[in-house]
C-alpha cells in the first residue's frame, strides 16, 4: 500500500513538474529545462518506458549518460526504488 501511495505521488509530481517545464518555456523568469529535467528523471525511476527512452536518447553522448547514470542512482537514492 505505501508503495502504490509513494508511486502515484512520485508520478504525479514528475507530471507536474513536466507540464510546469513545458509552460516555463514561454516565461523568461522560470527554467523550464530544469523542471523538464526533474520530471524525466522522477518518471523514469518509476517507469521502465521512460527509463529506455531516457538510455537510448543519451547513449549516444557517454559524458551526457553519465551524468544522466549519476543524477538518477542519486534520485533512486533519495526516494527508493520501486
Amino acid at each position: 500500500m505505501i508503495k502504490h501511495t509513494k508511486r502515484i505521488i512520485i508520478f504525479t509530481i514528475g507530471v507536474f513538474l513536466l507540464l510546469l517545464g513545458v509552460v516555463s518555456l514561454a516565461l523568461p523568469f522560470l527554467q523550464g529545462i530544469l523542471f523538464i529535467l526533474v520530471g524525466l528523471f522522477l518518471l523514469s525511476t518509476f517507469s521502465p518506458t521512460m527509463r529506455e527512452w531516457i538510455e537510448k536518447h543519451t547513449r549516444r553522448f557517454p559524458k551526457v549518460h553519465e551524468a544522466v547514470l549519476k543524477v538518477q542512482q542519486f534520485i533512486s537514492r533519495i526516494i527508493g526504488e520501486a
